[in-house]
């Protein structure tokens, strides 16, 4: 996938949960999750999503967005974050997206 995108996630007893959910949020889509002992990578092309909602559903409890920054080391592509949902994608969702506005980029 050369234009993959996505999170690379610390261990932590949320990760399985985590990864679940956004295979949920991504139905169709080929996701690839290679597991390096201390962090998990999971990757997509072109673009990632997910939300609060699944996150809580494989969990069973209650989330927060906020939780999920400190369990990424690092993420391709560029990161738009709600309170609701997270999109991993090559391109920022434009200026009509509040998310848009707090978009960091960091390198592939």
């Amino acid at each position: 996938m050369s234009n993959s995108v996505g999170p690379v996630l610390r261990m932590s007893d949320d990760l399985d949960a985590i990864v679940a959910a956004i295979v949920e949020d991504n139905p169709g889509k080929q996701i690839s999750v290679i597991d390096r002992g201390a962090y998990t990578r999971v990757s997509g092309d072109g673009e990632l999503r997910v939300t609060r909602a699944s996150i809580e559903r494989n969990l069973g409890r209650n989330f927060e967005m906020r939780q999920l920054e400190g369990l990424m080391s690092a993420f391709a592509g560029r990161i738009d974050m709600t309170s609701e949902e997270v999109w991993w994608r090559l391109k920022s969702a434009g200026p009509s997206s509040p998310a848009a506005e707090a978009s960091v980029e960091e390198p592939a």
